[in-house]
């Protein structure tokens, strides 16, 4: 495994060298380098360094140039306008680059230095509640900001914080122990999530009529809350039936979703329960959290609610019960200190954020976040419907997420059936679940977490337009480029002369490290995706361009394949880092 550097990171050092070489009092200027659609590249730092050393920029400019000394990377470089430089890097240089790209199985991507552990918390479910729509956000970004992270040499910690605890299990136990054959499955094989999800559905709302309309059964839930809290066995095997049944439709969606939960990795508000009291012990002690009304708050100057007055943070009711804000601070002492985080990501909607705000700031008070552990939210906005309201069905209610996945499949197996040529029902079937799915993420995705976004079917599995499947065709027409190619294999030939087409695709491919760095540190996936999909257009362009099997001499196609191939390698890996598959024919 070797990295790669890329041909900015070059042109940049090259630049720098010419910098300190003609103006040694400049100490090491930065040349601010960025892509341009006047030439390759273009540099405006000397512009701030001419202002800072009292100098004509343009004189500055043409002292920089002539003290850089020949080499085989910079094609030639002019002054512009005011003192910026315009910079073309040679054809060798391109494919030279690429060449050592194609030879690593990592395209040339560079773990980042400082890599940390980071705990990521997501897709987190309630128990004995259905998914909807709301719950899709948090899985999909979620599970693509683990494998970006990954993939960058963070070690990730996976945590689901279900919602598995609280007062409305005591209805919930108290039913089945009067009714206790409600969860009793049809037979003894494999049981579906969705016959899971009906059972729990069916008890839910039988339980919930009861403890509304029966006096005496409220008492006996209430009571049974209380069991529950203590430990009682009885009433800990009943509740974690809820959990194993809930789990058995949660594991269904998530592998509709395409994404790998693991049951390590759920750990609910539950697994918190021992130390809540220490938790409010600590923070009483130090003087972080004080009683007010008998609640033990944290307050801020600068957080106020509604009214204007400061909000606190309760970490425990008057009456001795806990709220969210003492699982969320345990759960923050769990991860700093036994999985050793370094970063804490919390992937949870944008209404969150006030709550969020507070417990972090607790936990920086009491000494569990500090410069070297950080806690980040990534905060999402809502999915809305076509009319950019918020997501429902006609009825009004919320979209069950099952739904929404089938129809986003069944949107996909008419576009696949559409363009098959040589595809079996099996196959367009596998391709529909990943062409939809695909379909869905994306749209997701490419958008910035913090915006809202429309849920439109018909946009996401169009062809055309920043869609996946844009990308997945993109895919599967090099693989068969590549197939059709017989006897021709991709190579690269550095002394041949680029077409426009073949040096804007060439690169964009060479940026997709430095891309993927921002994509992690900045927690952007959105970046990636448009990365993808300037990729595919790129490749569209070079595609009607360039001829690729019947280009003019055995070098020029090799030489071409070897692009395509390159191509098909990135989308691929970027892909896969979405959680999108890139199937091989279409």
């Amino acid at each position: 495994m070797a990295s790669v550097p890329s041909l900015a990171s070059t042109v940049q050092q090259r630049l720098a060298e010419g910098l300190s070489a003609a103006l040694p009092e400049a100490g090491s200027a930065d040349p601010l380098l960025r892509r341009s659609d006047r030439a390759d590249f273009q540099a405006n730092g000397i512009l701030a360094l001419a202002k800072q050393l009292k100098g004509n920029p343009r004189e500055l400019a043409t002292k920089v140039v002539d003290g850089i000394p020949a080499n085989d990377v910079l094609k030639e470089i002019e002054v512009s306008g005011p003192g910026f430089l315009n910079i073309a890097v040679t054809d060798e240089a391109i494919i030279k680059t690429l060449a050592a790209r194609a030879a690593d199985d990592r395209l040339g991507v560079p773990y980042a230095e400082s890599a940390g552990t980071t705990v990521i918390d997501y897709a987190q479910p309630n128990v004995a509640k259905e998914m909807h729509v709301g719950h899709l956000r948090s899985a999909v970004i979620g599970a693509a900001m683990v494998e970006i992270l990954e993939f960058t040499g963070e070690k990730v910690v996976r945590r689901h914080h279900i919602g598995d605890w609280g007062t409305q299990f005591g209805m919930l136990i108290q039913y089945l122990i009067e009714h206790p054959h409600e969860l009793d499955h049809k037979s003894e094989e494999e049981v579906s999530g969705e016959e899971a999800m009906s059972n729990l559905n069916r008890l839910y709302k039988a339980s919930r009529a009861l403890f509304d309309s029966d006096e005496e059964f409220k008492t006996r839930a209430r009571a049974r809350v209380v069991d529950l809290q203590a430990g009682d066995e009885q009433t800990r095997a009943l509740w974690q039936r809820f959990v194993d049944e809930s789990k058995i439709y949660f594991y269904s969606v998530f592998d509709k979703l395409d994404m790998d939960i693991n049951d390590p990795d759920v750990v609910g508000e539950s697994g918190y329960n021992d130390m809540l009291v220490e938790t409010c012990r600590i923070l009483e002690e130090s003087g972080v959290a004080v009683r007010s009304n008998g609640a033990l708050c944290v307050f801020f100057e600068d957080i106020k609610g509604p009214d204007g007055n400061p909000t606190p943070l309760i970490v425990q009711k008057s009456d001795g019960g806990f709220g969210y804000a003492a699982t969320d601070l345990s759960a923050i002492r769990d991860r700093v200190q036994n999985l050793e985080a370094t970063t804490l990501l919390y992937v949870v909607d944008a209404r969150q954020s006030l709550h969020f705000k507070m417990v972090f700031e607790t936990a920086r008070r009491a000494g569990w976040l500090n410069d070297e552990v950080k806690a980040v939210q990534l905060a999402f906005g809502t999915v809305l419907g076509k009319d950019g309201k918020p997501f429902k069905t006609r009825e009004g209610e919320t979209v069950r997420l099952v739904d929404l996945l089938d129809e986003a499949i069944d949107r996909a197996a008419s576009v696949v059936r559409e363009k098959a040529q040589d595809l079996t029902e099996d196959e367009i079937t596998e391709r529909a679940a990943q062409v939809g799915i695909g379909a869905v993420k994306y749209a997701d995705l490419s958008t910035s977490a913090a915006r809202d976004y429309k849920f439109d079917l018909d946009q996401m599995v169009s062809l055309n337009g920043d869609t996946s499947v844009y990308l997945q065709y993109a895919y599967a027409r090099i693989q068969s480029i590549l197939r059709k190619a017989g006897d021709a294999k991709p190579a690269a030939h550095p002394e041949l002369a680029l077409a426009p087409a073949e040096r804007a695709l060439g690169l964009h491919l060479d940026g997709f490290g430095e891309l993927l760095a921002e994509t992690a540190a900045e927690y952007a996936p959105h970046k990636l995706a448009a990365y993808l999909y300037q990729l595919a257009s790129q490749y569209t362009t070079f595609y009607s361009e360039c001829p690729v099997l019947k280009a003019d001499t055995p070098e020029h196609v090799e030489n071409r394949l070897f692009l395509c191939e390159l191509t098909a390698r990135t989308l691929h890996q970027g892909m896969a880092l979405l959680g999108i598959r890139t199937p091989e024919r279409l």
